[in-house]
């Protein structure tokens, strides 16, 4: 079959159609199959999530007759993607896969998930957070089952508001204000990470942009969308008028900063409880979260910023096995228990867990049940956001053109320009009909 024909029925499919009659069923090799009674059968799972070996470990002990095996896969600079991609082309994926949201579509390039409306995923959809579950359908297909995801709060150092007499800011008016104030005592409010599209992604989601639709089996690319101007507006302003630093965040200087109070703020996902607890371990007690500021004063629009699925291979021999394993691991209480003591996200199953069981750093916010406003969050994120194809490429041209912005003082808007332009040549060099929303 032509690599055009493969390519535009995935793109139909990402786009919110079927696939095209193309798929697994043309490899020539393995095709799914029900397991007889009694039969024993091995499931591989790709995965990088902490401690993901206790779950499975439970699996093994209550299902002798399917046993899942996990291979620990790098998730530096998308090397897990890139061996998974790899794996699909050479005939010998696994059975399962851990696959972020944002990165699914790509998946359906290359016809590598298979399509679990017929295998029954139907059946547990209302098991699973609205938004969560729709981020893997694409059409009436469904690819993935919901792990976990990071809806966005705003980290505070509790103590230095209060110093300073400010306001926690529950509006980007507020945010801004609160940005002066600190910026008046030596300090910083935080930083605009040019690097971190991923971030910026879910500040656009919050705002109301769509950066990808489809109309028939074309792609459109609405990266410089109003929403998304906007945003790019605000955080150039602040930027321009020196009220927020520029250096990448999760690294060195920032760590630095966190620790010594330098930096009073953090715009974060609920997976950052972790990650400030790990790196400022001397800041105990001195943080609190707040919901996301809004742009307009009593909305409860919020965002989301990186989460996971549980994703089954098309060349799986048993789908059926193989999709029972990836909701029991992401709906069974018991194994919730056991992912989120390491720490893997906010869940996506609507039961099985409390807040409560998510507070596992509350000493480190001064005893604050936190997860409280992160699961808030959750229920205003937008169901209607999708992502598109390529994704880390997405991100790796928002970064460049970033850094050159802030390097030579180019508006921000710009930077929506450029990328939207080099995200429809990349999609095009793909094989895909796609044109500018």
């Amino acid at each position: 079959m032509p690599r055009r024909a493969v390519l535009g029925g995935a793109a139909a499919a990402a786009a919110g159609f079927a696939l095209a009659g193309c798929g697994s069923d043309d490899d020539g090799g393995d095709e799914p199959k029900d397991r007889k009674k009694g039969q024993k059968i091995t499931l591989t799972f790709w995965s990088w999530v902490p401690g993901i070996d206790k779950p499975v470990a439970l699996w093994n002990s209550k299902n002798p007759e399917v046993r899942v095996e996990v291979e620990k896969v790098s998730a530096v600079d998308g090397a897990q993607y890139a061996k998974m991609h790899a794996a699909i082309k050479a005939g010998n994926p696994p059975d399962l896969g851990q696959i972020e949201y944002p990165v699914v579509p790509s998946f359906l390039i290359d016809n590598g998930l298979l399509d679990l409306t017929k295998y029954g995923v139907a059946e547990h959809k209302d098991m699973f957070i609205g938004w969560q579950w729709q981020q893997s359908v694409f059409g009436k297909a469904v690819y993935a089952v919901p792990q976990a995801s990071g809806p966005m709060g705003l980290f505070i150092r509790q103590d230095l508001f209060e110093k300073w007499d400010i306001e926690p800011p529950t509006t980007w008016d507020d945010y801004e204000a609160a940005a002066t104030a600190i910026r008046k005592k030596g300090a910083w409010i935080e930083t605009f990470s040019a690097t971190n599209g991923n971030r910026f992604a879910g500040l656009a989601w919050q705002a109301g942009a769509r950066w990808f639709g489809s109309e028939g089996d074309t792609w459109t690319v609405s990266i410089d969308d109003e929403p998304t101007r906007k945003v790019a507006d605000y955080w150039y302003e602040l930027v321009r008028r020196k009220l927020i630093k520029t250096i990448p965040d999760r690294q060195n200087a920032w760590y630095k900063d966190v620790q010594t109070g330098a930096m009073a703020a953090w715009l974060g996902a609920s997976w950052g409880d972790a990650l400030l607890v790990g790196n400022a371990p001397k800041t105990a007690g001195k943080w609190r979260v707040v919901p996301m500021p809004q742009w307009k004063k009593g909305d409860a629009a919020y965002a989301n910023w990186g989460g996971s699925t549980t994703a089954v291979f098309a060349k799986t021999k048993y789908p059926k096995d193989a999709l029972a394993f990836a909701i029991w691991l992401n709906t069974d209480p018991e194994s919730i228990k056991l992912l989120i003591e390491n720490g893997y996200g906010t869940p996506g199953a609507k039961q099985g867990y409390t807040t409560s069981q998510l507070d596992v750093h509350k000493d480190f916010f001064g005893g604050q049940e936190y997860s409280k406003v992160f699961d808030e969050a959750s229920k205003g994120v937008d169901t209607s956001w999708k992502w598109g194809p390529a994704t880390d490429t997405l991100y790796q041209r928002l970064g460049d053109a970033f850094t050159a912005a802030i390097g030579d003082g180019s508006s921000f808007r710009s930077v929506l320009k450029k990328v939207q332009g080099e995200t429809i040549s990349d999609l095009k060099e793909k094989g895909l009909q796609v044109k500018a929303g």
